[in-house]
């Protein structure tokens, strides 16, 4: 077995251990699992020949994870912070390898009208809730984060712009905590359920969309005369 399927099934067991933690309310095997799951996935990433603003994401994904973990307020800030900075290399990652062709123009304006309205009326009923104090920020964070969702769906195609949407509603069920909204029981699950899903498409999305593009210059490589 390769080293990317090693790794790739080690990220899935860490992911059932830490969903399944979850699931049974068992805090010490989700303080566990969920520091390994960005680095595998990282790796992963890494044997499959990806561009490094991708493996920089993760990694800044990874950051934010730890510091989640804690429920203090400067923590939640930083972590913040740690997921900004993925998201920017997330727009840096679409800029340089993706293309402006992956959908439509038509479905591109669609999609720009429905990420920007859910942008404005999400921040808008959250205001009020929120810790003054989180307002901005949370309000500037969604905004990048809402960007990076549209950017991925548009420049990559349809799994990179699905992780892109499941990074926003895992980030809008965090918001919507913070602001003491019901939440889904048990809420934790649902967030980590969600942004698995989001940074493994947005992983694997690329990956395959690069592939794509490779594919077609290596098999006329490989019909040259040598």
């Amino acid at each position: 077995m390769s080293h990317s399927r090693l790794l790739l099934g080690a990220f899935g067991l860490a992911v059932a251990v830490d969903l399944g933690s979850l699931a049974a309310g068992f805090d010490a095997g989700h303080a566990v699992a969920k520091p390994l799951l960005m680095p595998l996935l990282a790796l992963w990433a890494v044997l499959r020949r990806a561009p490094r603003p991708l493996v920089a994401a993760l990694l800044f994904g990874w950051g934010g994870d730890v510091l989640l973990l804690s429920d203090a307020e400067p923590a939640f800030l930083a972590g913040m912070g740690c997921f900004a900075a993925g998201h920017v290399c997330y727009l840096v990652l679409f800029r340089a390898h993706g293309s402006r062709y992956a959908v439509p123009r038509a479905r591109a304006a669609l999609l720009a009208l429905g990420y920007a309205t859910a942008l404005v009326t999400t921040v808008a009923l959250l205001w009020p809730d929120l810790p003054a104090d989180l307002r901005l920020p949370v309000a500037g964070y969604s905004l990048l984060l809402t960007a990076m969702a549209y950017r991925a769906a548009i420049r990559l195609g349809l799994f990179a712009g699905l992780g892109g949407a499941f990074f926003l509603l895992s980030d809008t069920l965090i918001a919507t905590g913070v602001a003491d909204w019901p939440q889904p029981p048990p809420p934790d699950f649902w967030i980590m359920l969600t942004y698995i899903a989001a940074q493994a498409l947005l992983a694997c999305g690329t990956i395959e969309a690069l592939n794509a593009r490779r594919a077609p210059a290596a098999t006329y490589g490989e019909m040259r005369p040598v």
